[in-house]
């Protein structure tokens, strides 16, 4: 029995309708090189997709390898409640740094989805932390994707994914998206060859405007009981890679401040350079109060994410009192060897000028 032939007959492969593979046979992997993945037969496939969006500097990138082959006869892993090590510690403080200090507390997970989760707790309990124990509702963009755990899928406007589970699922606002095709009309487009509108600037701004002012009378009728509206900024990938102008991030930045409301901006996808900087909300001008990162925050090596907060978020919950503690925690929070790999994906990065 072969590989294809092995896996399906034990193992239950992510977003896949199983039975389609009578027809759509699996591609059993060797090995990965660079941009490319290798069959048993050693036939490349062109990594496009960066297997899903994770692989910022190819496969088997010579710096990543040396540092987990380093870390691995150092330390493999250790849990992170009440130790510590020096990966995570690094790691931490490198990213605070890259905002300047405004997110200087960092809590770990192992993926995407968890990020979110973590964010949308610390979120609500802050709330109720300060008094303000009603603050449980959040705000989503149509067409939004951020997980499919029960608190991400919730937040996720995709009704393929939501359909069968939606008994399960907290209510939340959705908001129009700021789409920047939504506005192409004859004076902000123009057609390419292939069909596809090349949108304007003007057009992109309008579409962030109108909807932002919708984000805005929202906010007027329920800021007492929203307590975060969450966003991909720049880019909603899983919607088709929609793409927004950076001004609506910023003007939602000022509606949350107004209306005392958090802003958790979802760079799972988007952020470590992927639009360019190494936080898509630098091109906003803004700093959210979470920041969610997982995905290319290893190379793409190993399972790992992080939320990044204010010390006001983390001071809320720094009391003699438990249950005023965030107590949420994960079996691989911040292990050593994934943080190891993000420290030398942020070498890279800097000593190759990668976003320059």
């Amino acid at each position: 029995m072969d590989w294809t032939a092995r896996s399906l007959h034990s193992v239950w492969h992510p977003c896949t309708q199983m039975q389609h593979h009578e027809q759509l046979p699996l591609v059993a992997l060797s090995h990965g090189q660079g941009a490319w993945l290798y069959d048993m037969q050693g036939e490349p496939y062109l990594d496009a997709i960066s297997s899903w969006w994770v692989n910022l500097l190819g496969h088997a990138h010579p710096r990543i390898n040396a540092a987990v082959k380093d870390q691995i006869d150092r330390l493999e892993h250790a849990m992170l409640a009440g130790f510590t090590h020096a990966p995570v510690v690094e790691l931490s403080e490198r990213l605070s740094a890259q905002t300047g200090g405004v997110l200087g507390h960092c809590f770990y997970a192992s993926d995407g989805a968890s990020a979110v989760e973590i964010a949308l707790k610390m979120s609500v309990h802050f709330w109720r932390n300060t008094g303000l124990p009603q603050k449980q509702e959040f705000v989503c963009v149509s067409g939004s994707y951020h997980g499919e755990t029960l608190g991400a899928l919730a937040v996720t406007d995709v009704p393929l994914f939501r359909e069968a589970y939606g008994a399960l699922l907290q209510g939340v606002h959705v908001v129009p998206s700021p789409d920047a095709r939504s506005h192409t009309g004859s004076d902000n487009c123009s057609i390419e060859p292939a069909g596809e509108p090349q949108v304007e600037p003007e057009g992109a701004q309008k579409a962030a405007a109108q909807a932002a002012q919708n984000l805005e009378q929202l906010l007027q009728r329920r800021s007492d009981r929203i307590a975060a509206v969450i966003l991909e900024p720049l880019v909603q990938c899983a919607a088709g890679m929609v793409m927004h102008h950076p001004s609506y991030v910023t003007r939602v930045r000022e509606l949350c401040n107004q209306h005392q409301v958090h802003l958790i901006c979802d760079e799972i996808a988007v952020g470590c350079g992927r639009t360019g900087t190494f936080f898509a909300s630098e091109q906003a001008g803004i700093w959210p109060d979470f920041i969610c990162l997982s995905k290319g925050i290893s190379g793409g090596y190993l399972p790992l994410s992080l939320v990044m907060t204010r010390e006001a978020i983390y001071q809320a919950f720094y009391s003699p009192e438990v249950q005023r503690g965030f107590l949420h925690s994960h079996s691989y929070t911040g292990n050593p060897l994934a943080c190891r790999a993000a420290l030398a994906t942020l070498d890279v990065l800097a000593s190759d000028q990668v976003l320059q």
